[in-house]
């Protein structure tokens, strides 16, 4: 067989190569402004970063990066905690507090989103619609209440309360993993409530083996709210004992006018340590994480 070549008229090819052009600029253009914009998001980041190592305690507004480099802000801040930096303390008490609620909200968020996607009930379309009106608040909104309903039970001041007020309304944020849910082909639960499986083992047995992304997603998630928060915990754990602080309250702490001058470069070390946890957790669970809330979004 041979081949046929169709040639163009002179005035197509000029519009083909000038639409190239216009496509390659535009893509140029793009290129540009999303490089810019990622510059001016790095800038703070660099910033903190470099005045972690900085020979000066305190802060300095007067040039970008410090005079001199020093590794003794990490070393002071891990293994040299005083009366003011006990980061090692605060960083457990986080950590603790972190994974209970990780555990806890992430259980509520996969039994209220299997619930609501995969079983049929009088009120199931109420609840939703009730849950989305809740979350149109913020939950700021109910402080007040949280913290005379802990101080009524005697939880002001524990990480029980604390873990109480993270995990109490995770349920509520099911929506995306619904979402997910909804994605799982219904041949197969019907074939295993066929074949006498009850619903918990549809569950834990057919579903969550195929939710490996959005149960990655819904942990990380879990995870990052009491790792990050600071007005919760500052507001249950008021009693200005330093040994029971988390990371965020202690960490603010430093940015006292009285104690900035001398903690400042200390501050930084601790907000780079922060990010590291979430960063790796990030990096290792970016595939699963942007599968699990693109395919739980889309549905949802």
């Amino acid at each position: 067989m041979t081949q046929q070549t169709v040639s163009l008229p002179g005035s197509s090819q000029a519009q083909l190569r000038q639409g190239r052009i216009v496509r390659g600029v535009r893509s140029v253009i793009r290129h540009l402004v999303l490089a810019l914009l990622a510059g001016i998001w790095l800038v703070p980041i660099v910033w903190l970063v470099a005045t972690s190592f900085s020979t000066d305690r305190g802060i300095n507004v007067r040039r970008f990066f410090p005079a001199g480099y020093t590794l003794d802000n990490y070393a002071n801040i891990m293994f040299r905690p005083d009366s003011v930096a006990q980061f090692p303390r605060w960083f457990t008490n986080t950590f603790v507090v972190a994974c209970f609620t990780c555990v806890i909200s992430t259980c509520f968020v996969l039994m209220v989103a299997y619930a609501l996607s995969c079983c049929r009930f009088k009120g199931r379309r109420l609840l939703q619609n009730l849950s989305v009106i809740v979350n149109l608040f913020p939950g700021v909104l109910a402080m007040i209440a949280v913290y005379f309903v802990l101080k009524y039970l005697n939880l002001t001041n524990s990480y029980a309360g604390l873990i109480m007020v993270y995990a109490g309304s995770s349920g509520l944020g099911y929506l995306i993993c619904k979402g997910f849910f909804d994605t799982t082909p219904v041949s197969l639960r019907e074939a295993a409530k066929l074949d006498g499986a009850s619903d918990a083992r549809i569950f834990f047995q057919v579903v969550l083996p195929m939710s490996k992304p959005i149960l990655v997603y819904t942990i990380i998630s879990s995870f990052m709210i009491p790792w990050t928060d600071f007005v919760m915990a500052k507001m249950i754990l008021n009693s200005g004992v330093s040994t029971d602080w988390t990371v965020a309250i202690g960490l603010f702490n430093m940015l006292q006018r009285t104690l900035i001058n001398n903690y400042f470069a200390l501050f930084c070390a601790g907000g780079v340590l922060v990010s590291i946890p979430i960063s790796v957790l990030f990096v290792i669970m970016q595939k699963f994480y942007v599968e699990g809330i693109t395919s739980g979004a889309d549905k949802g």
